[in-house]
């Protein structure tokens, strides 16, 4: 199923799921957005949406450095302790199954965001992780300005 498939196929659904995804990742600095896309995707091996995200990162301004680096941010020197406190609650949330310290990484998380950010936060890694699932499990693999204008048509 393609991506235009996929919206035709539940289109009220995906219009609102869209528009929720952008009003998710509005809600917070777009740096820390894409990181949190990036690395989600790196746990869930969603080679669409790490594409897609890479490329976005890149083409607003993030270096390679920090995008290869991400994979390992917890010994990379090149990320904020504010970064590094969302990009372990992202692992944490997205290994779930995996018995992560939640505990720990909920610690690190509140001394660097605010209740309200930490709401913010905690539904941006839930929106990719499922546009994660959305592009694995219908073996999405699309060229990102085309998602982009399938994504903000059903948006609108």
């Amino acid at each position: 199923m393609n991506a235009n498939e996929l919206f035709a196929a539940a289109p009220e659904l995906m219009k609102k799921w869209t528009a929720t995804s952008l009003a998710v990742a509005a809600s917070l600095d777009p740096t820390l957005v894409r990181l949190v896309e990036i690395r989600a995707s790196q746990i869930n091996g969603c080679a669409n949406c790490i594409n897609m995200h890479t490329q976005e990162a890149r083409s607003k301004g993030e270096t390679e450095q920090r995008i290869y680096l991400l994979s390992a941010w917890s010994e990379a020197p090149c990320y904020t302790d504010r970064e590094r406190a969302a990009l372990g609650w992202t692992d944490a949330l997205t290994r779930l199954c995996e018995q992560p310290e939640l505990e720990s990484a909920r610690e690190i998380l509140q001394a660097h965001f605010n209740d309200a950010e930490q709401v913010k936060l905690t539904l941006m890694i839930n929106i990719i992780n499922g546009w994660n699932r959305i592009a694995v499990g219908f073996r999405q693999f699309v060229d990102p300005a085309e998602a982009k204008a399938v994504a903000h048509a059903a948006a609108a």
